[in-house]
């Protein structure tokens, strides 16, 4: 090779090298490659065949840069260093030992190391209403005076159960201040302190009181905790007999207002009789009459009587003038009794328009009347006195007999505690629920923690 190829390809190797450069300052600009390649041809076509080759390899060169120029793209930055522990970073930490960890390794350590076994007892009873009796459904439904429904007993008997006359009533039979208080120094967070007043009982009395009530059915479960087995079922006894008392409370209240009321109807019912017959009596007095209905039978009989001897007295009268002369003494005779009959059935009919069998009465300021009043008022009057006497005597018999089954309802117990499950003895201990207890204390403290964490880093991104 000779010296001259050598320096035309230095030459083009320098060339390219200035394209290239040059390609990258002026490729995004466009249009500022083509003055010198016009410039390199003017000298190849001044040079020679040699130079000529030069140029043509130098601007294949300079496209070539012009095209990786084009296709350059921009450099990354460097990659992030790794990430290191800050002040705020230990603050989270410490606060998660703090407010999560630390409480829960404090109550674990409580529940499991301090907290004393406590043990609970099960009942189970429904209020229960005996069924009417065959006898009482024939009365025609008088001994419906129960007073309420088994379902409101229920009700009452779920609040009594809830209420300080329950928590004084078990108080003095077993005793729960001196059994709950006795473990204070032992364990200080499930026990009863020992100054606790009656208060503090009835609020205690709902933490160791569990109490399922189903409205529909009317069943009842209680359960009881205590620190013995025996304290507990001893305690949940004492509620079942104190319910048992309500309940039979409640049956006498019921029995008391039901014999009240039936007393009070019978004695109305007696004042109503007794007002109808002295009525009565008071009319009879003051008309002479003991029986309307038979005076006018009699009166009735007399005038039929009357009608008979006149219609006898007429045909003997007309045999009489048929066969004795007209002045004859026998013929005045029967003229009179004639007269006299008929003038007694004119007397008997006014009787029964105008009252002659009682013609004056004294009144109460010792004055005299008249005595006005016809018969068909009597006889008005005297059904009406027989009508209100005959009513006062039915609702007298009703009252008896309402007294008499309100009196059968009293006798017996219509409502009564059915106990389904007996008090029961536990064997083994299973309060506090250690695991329960732990859980929720780990979950409320770790929420707790997390709403802190957000608050400040929410306070730290607008800061």
């Amino acid at each position: 090779m000779s010296e001259s190829d050598n320096a035309a390809d230095e030459a083009a190797l320098k060339a390219r090298r200035r394209a290239r450069n040059k390609g990258r300052q002026q490729a995004p600009h466009g249009g500022g490659g083509k003055a010198r390649p016009a410039a390199a041809q003017n000298r190849a076509k001044r040079n020679g065949p040699k130079a000529q080759g030069a140029v043509r390899a130098r601007r294949t060169a300079g496209n070539q840069a012009v095209a990786n120029a084009g296709d350059a793209k921009p450099s990354l930055p460097s990659k992030a260093g790794p990430a290191r522990m800050r002040r705020r970073h230990w603050g989270l930490v410490a606060s998660f030992i703090a407010l999560v960890l630390a409480p829960l390794i404090l109550a674990c350590w409580y529940l499991w190391a301090v907290a004393e076994d406590q043990y609970y007892s099960t009942a189970g009873f429904i209020v229960r209403s005996q069924e009417s009796s065959g006898a009482t459904d024939l009365l025609g439904g008088l001994a419906q005076f129960s007073g309420g429904s088994t379902a409101s007993d229920s009700d009452i008997l779920y609040e009594f159960i809830q209420s300080r006359n329950i928590v004084t009533a078990v108080e003095e039979t077993v005793g729960l201040r001196d059994h709950f208080s006795a473990y204070w120094d032992r364990d200080p967070v499930f026990a009863l302190w020992p100054d606790a007043s009656l208060e503090d009982l009835d609020w205690y009395w709902q933490r160791i009181l569990s109490v399922s009530y189903d409205a529909g059915s009317g069943l009842t479960e209680l359960r009881v905790v205590a620190y013995e087995p025996e304290m507990a079922r001893a305690i949940l006894n004492a509620v079942v007999a104190e319910s048992q008392a309500q309940i039979n409370a409640l049956n006498e209240q019921a029995r008391a207002d039901a014999l009240g009321y039936a007393q009070a109807d019978l004695e109305e019912a007696l004042a109503r009789l007794k007002g109808a017959r002295e009525e009565l009596t008071a009319f009879r007095t003051r008309t002479r009459i003991v029986d309307p209905e038979a005076d006018i039978q009699g009166r009735m009989g007399v005038m039929n009587t009357l009608q008979q001897q006149l219609a006898e007295a007429l045909i003997e009268y007309d045999l009489m003038r048929g066969s004795l002369l007209e002045g004859d003494l026998r013929l005045k005779t029967a003229k009179s009794r004639i007269d006299v009959i008929r003038d007694r059935l004119v007397s008997e009919r006014g009787n029964f328009t105008v009252a002659g069998v009682a013609p004056r009465e004294t009144s109460e300021e010792g004055q005299t009347r008249a005595q006005s009043d016809d018969y068909p008022q009597l006889i008005a009057e005297y059904e009406r006195l027989n009508v209100d006497l005959q009513y006062a005597e039915e609702t007298y018999r009703a009252a008896l007999t309402a007294l008499e089954v309100a009196r059968h309802e009293a006798a017996r117990q219509s409502r009564y505690l059915a106990t389904y499950i007996t008090p029961t003895l536990a064997q083994d201990s299973e309060y506090p629920n250690r695991p329960l207890a732990a859980g929720l204390i780990v979950l409320f403290m770790l929420l707790s923690w997390s709403i802190i964490v957000l608050i400040y880093y929410s306070i730290r991104d607008r800061s």
